[in-house]
């Protein structure tokens, strides 16, 4: 699969994009590749310690995706604040996206599967997950792509095709064998998250790339489902 020129990755939470598609933006980055990162939510309750200040939370999560930023070779990370948990499918919403698509201009957009749901019968994939899926399917397939959605934001411009993460029918495969060591830098940049799990963050890459990979006879490869659009 070829680079594309631009790529915009649209998140719910500041440690997202390197869990599901870091290693392919690693790639791609290296390969000449422009990367913008939209997150959409402020990661202020991403801890099981009811003691936390969440506005600290918020401030040390966002130092770390800009860490991050630095490993994965983005362009920007733009965050538009909104809080954990209370991401919805608004219009409001999709006017911030379609404004992020028709100034970027990007050929693929990446994102969360919305119609992933049940992982089993022990997990079940987040709120903000589902509800930012759709809302950036609908941005992309019709509004970015039509004139006289959201006059303000832009001329119109029509995505090649959406990348969906953390689905349930991938279909397209990407080797990330080449970006596996700096994928498990940019994730253990998320240390907030990851408690006394830190020095286990490669090993945790290595075996989630790799049972990806064993579906299409890769090494370790990150799976999505693809939309593409005439």
């Amino acid at each position: 699969m070829s680079t594309p020129t631009r790529a915009l990755a649209v998140y719910a939470h500041p440690d997202d994009p390197e869990v599901a598609c870091g290693g392919t933006l690693i790639g791609w980055a290296r390969d000449g590749a422009d990367i913008l990162i939209v997150v959409v939510a402020r990661g202020e309750k991403g801890s099981l310690d009811p003691e936390v200040d969440p506005e600290k939370l918020a401030s040390i999560r966002l130092a770390e995706a800009a860490a991050a930023d630095r490993v994965l070779g983005v362009r920007e990370r733009l965050n538009l604040g909104l809080a954990d948990g209370e991401i919805e499918n608004t219009t409001t919403l999709r006017e911030e996206l379609v404004r992020a698509v028709r100034e970027f201009r990007p050929e693929v957009v990446l994102t969360h599967d919305p119609t992933a749901v049940f992982f089993g019968s022990g997990y079940v994939n987040h709120h903000d997950h589902r509800e930012l899926g759709w809302a950036v399917l609908d941005s992309c397939a019709p509004s970015a792509a039509s004139p006289l959605y959201f006059p303000g934001t832009g001329p119109a411009h029509q995505v090649r095709a959406v990348y969906l993460s953390g689905t349930l029918e991938p279909d397209t495969f990407i080797d990330v064998s080449g970006s596996l060591e700096a994928k498990a830098e940019a994730l253990s940049c998320h240390s907030s998250q990851l408690g006394d799990r830190l020095d286990l963050v490669g090993d945790l890459v290595r075996e989630s790339t790799a049972e990806q990979g064993r579906r299409e006879g890769l090494g370790h490869a990150e799976s999505f489902r693809v939309v593409t659009f005439s």
